[in-house]
């Protein structure tokens, strides 16, 4: 009996001292909230803080736009270093060249592959010189005073490169997969010899377009 009234006894207080820190707990969050009440925000306040809250998300949106885009780059110039086998300091260069030249990266890989085999110091029999195999006479089109020690610099022989064949692939007309055919072909056997040709109404293919197209998809 005397445990029993124990037992009730000791649960009588337990309860009692739950209601009392209920109830302790209560009135310091009520006092808190009492003395703590922020100051009620304007219009005006209220409109800057969006505004605030709007710039913030953009600045981060653009954030992750750069992300995107580097990221992007990092792995395609990894994949181009891998499917070809080469440095990828070269083919970093070779991406950014030829993106700021106006040239499909893809394509632009081709190129260089199929004129120099990524070699740098190639010198053709006629005289073309470097990784795109460009005649000093054609870089200084481009370039006036350009050295041949210049066109064996990297980015220049590179940039000089593409930038002749991005006019070459202006230069001509039809359906997109002709017109980078005869640009190629220009880039290989030279425009006036293409041209002499299709005057003469014969087919100037060499089977150079060919072999730098094969597998090469085209960005629409």
């Amino acid at each position: 009996m005397h445990t029993k009234t124990r037992k009730l006894m000791l649960q009588g207080g337990v309860i009692l001292l739950g209601s009392l820190v209920v109830s302790s707990i209560g009135g310091w969050a009520r006092h808190a909230t009492a003395d703590d009440q922020p100051t009620p925000l304007t219009a005006p306040a209220i409109v800057g803080e969006l505004r605030s809250l709007e710039q913030s998300l953009e600045a981060t949106r653009g954030e992750l736009a750069v992300a995107r885009l580097q990221l992007e780059r990092a792995n395609a110039i990894i994949d181009f270093s891998t499917h070809y086998n080469i440095a990828a300091d070269l083919a970093a260069a070779i991406y950014d060249v030829s993106l700021a030249e106006g040239v499909d990266p893809a394509l632009a890989f081709r190129l260089v592959r199929v004129e120099s085999g990524f070699k740098g110091m190639a010198k053709s029999k006629v005289g073309a010189i470097g990784y795109t195999q460009v005649l000093p006479s054609t870089a200084r089109l481009y370039e006036p005073g350009l050295t041949t020690t210049q066109l064996y610099e990297r980015n220049t022989n590179l940039r000089l490169g593409f930038r002749y064949l991005r006019d070459l692939l202006e230069r001509y007309e039809g359906n997109p997969d002709a017109k980078l055919r005869l640009a190629l072909l220009a880039y290989n056997r030279g425009p006036a010899r293409v041209q002499e040709l299709l005057d003469a109404g014969k087919d100037p293919q060499n089977g150079y377009a060919s072999a730098l197209m094969k597998g090469y998809r085209r960005k629409s």
